[in-house]
C-alpha cells in the first residue's frame, strides 16, 4: 500500500491502537518507508521507549508525536497500570534525540478532557521547550472544550501552543497573534 501511493504522499504516521507495541513489525514498515524516501511520523502514548530508541538510533523516525494524559501523579491510576517510568523514559528519549539532532521534529501533545483543564500547565512544564498541541478530547459522556476555552488554558502557559479541536482544525496560538496552521490534523 505504501509503495503504490509514493507518487502522492511525502511521508507516513503511524498511530493507534499503539504502533510502538509491535516493535519489529514497525521498525520493518519504518525502513521500507525511509528506503522510498518518505518521511515517518509515530503518534504514540510512550508507554514503549525501547521501541521508540530503536526507531531513533536508525534514524527511522522523523516526527514523534508523544500524547500525555495526565499529571505524572494521576498516571497509573487512569491507565490501570504501572507505565508512568516508562512514559518519562519516552519524554526523556525524545528531548534529547531532538536536541542532539537524531529526532528531527518532536512534540507533546495533550488531550483535553474538560474538568483537568489545571494539569496542563503541569505536563508543560514536564514537556519543557518541547512543541506543545492542545488537543480536544472528544468523548460521549462529556461536553469538550470549545477553541475558546482552549485557548484559555492556553494563555496560561504564556507560550506558543498548537491547538486542535474537530471544529476548527489546528491553529498556532500565540495569543492574540494566532493564525490557522496550513497542515491539518493527520489520522
Amino acid at each position: 500500500m505504501i509503495k503504490g501511493s509514493v507518487l502522492a504522499i511525502s511521508g507516513v504516521v503511524f498511530s493507534g491502537g499503539e504502533p510502538t507495541l509491535q516493535k519489529d513489525a514497525l521498525l520493518a514498515l519504518a525502513k521500507t518507508a525511509k528506503s522510498l524516501g518518505l518521511a515517518v511520523g509515530i503518534h504514540t502514548n510512550g508507554v514503549y521507549p525501547d521501541t521508540l530508541s530503536a526507531l531513533i538510533e536508525n534514524r527511522l523516525v522523523d516526527h514523534v508525536a508523544l500524547d500525555i494524559k495526565a499529571r505524572w501523579a494521576r498516571y497509573n491510576n487512569l491507565f490501570r497500570v504501572n507505565c508512568v517510568e516508562s512514559v518519562q523514559k519516552s519524554l526523556a528519549l525524545c528531548r534529547t534525540a531532538q536536541k542532539n539532532g537524531t529526532l528531527p521534529e518532536f512534540e507533546v501533545v495533550i488531550t483535553l478532557f474538560r474538568g483537568y483543564e489545571d494539569e496542563v500547565p503541569l505536563i508543560a512544564q514536564e514537556a519543557g521547550d518541547v512543541d506543545i498541541v492542545l488537543q480536544q478530547g472528544v468523548t460521549e459522556s462529556v461536553r469538550p472544550l470549545s477553541e475558546a476555552e482552549m485557548k484559555k488554558i492556553a494563555d496560561t502557559l504564556a507560550r506558543a501552543v498548537r491547538i486542535r479541536t474537530r471544529e476548527g482544525g489546528e491553529i498556532v496560538y500565540e495569543g492574540d497573534r494566532s493564525r490557522r496552521a496550513s497542515r491539518k490534523r493527520q489520522g
